[in-house]
């Protein structure tokens, strides 16, 4: 059975500019750290004001480990000319939660469907190795619901195993959501559930 990850690789910030050229076309590469879905459409928009005189930004970005969200477009370059080459370095470099967008300025020149996949897979991977990728561990969010009693038992629990407290609402029923490393889950569950009273909800 293949053992599901614990961490995964993505962007630190956002890289500098890097430029591809062919034939007189230029291609401006960029990579971007993204957490949802809405992020992309902001920063495509960002690149069209950048560069006005662009013909098309191409792009293509993925979410999640276990779950993953991915989406590539060509922006009206032949179909998989750009989108696909341009993902296809996101999977060469294992990165996720990440979007990678090139900006076309035509020179003149038609560069043909192997010259375009060329252009726009170099200046994909130009932009990820400009960028700074960082290993960073999945964690799981856990509700904690208990009465005010086992308030101090929960607490030691919680500093001893290092966990990180994301809120908390502490009276008469308490509740507190924290952080728990997926690889420690079920340690951490096993120590949690022995406190009499306690319910435990993992949040998706």
């Amino acid at each position: 059975m293949e053992q599901k990850p614990y961490s995964y690789k993505t962007l630190a910030r956002p890289s500098e500019a890097v430029l591809f050229t062919d034939r007189k076309s230029k291609f401006y590469g960029y990579a971007f750290p993204i957490n949802k879905i809405e992020t992309v459409k902001p920063l495509i928009e960002d690149l069209w004001q950048k560069y006005p005189k662009a013909n098309h930004v191409c792009y293509a970005w993925q979410l999640g480990v276990e779950k993953v969200q991915y989406r590539a477009n060509d922006d009206g370059e032949p179909r998989n000319s750009a989108g696909a080459p341009i993902y296809g370095q996101l999977q060469s470099f294992e990165v996720t939660n990440a979007l990678v967008a090139v900006v076309r300025i035509f020179g003149g020149v038609k560069l043909g469907v192997g010259g375009l996949i060329h252009a726009y897979r170099s200046a994909a991977r130009m932009a990820l190795e400009a960028s700074v990728v960082v290993e960073k561990k999945i964690k799981i969010r856990l509700r904690l619901i208990f009465d005010y009693a086992a308030l101090n038992q929960v607490m030691q629990i919680i500093k001893r195993q290092k966990l990180e407290v994301i809120s908390q609402t502490l009276e008469m029923d308490c509740s507190i959501i924290i952080l728990s490393e997926k690889k420690d889950l079920e340690n951490i569950l096993s120590i949690l559930r022995s406190i009499k009273g306690l319910t435990l909800e993992i949040l998706v």
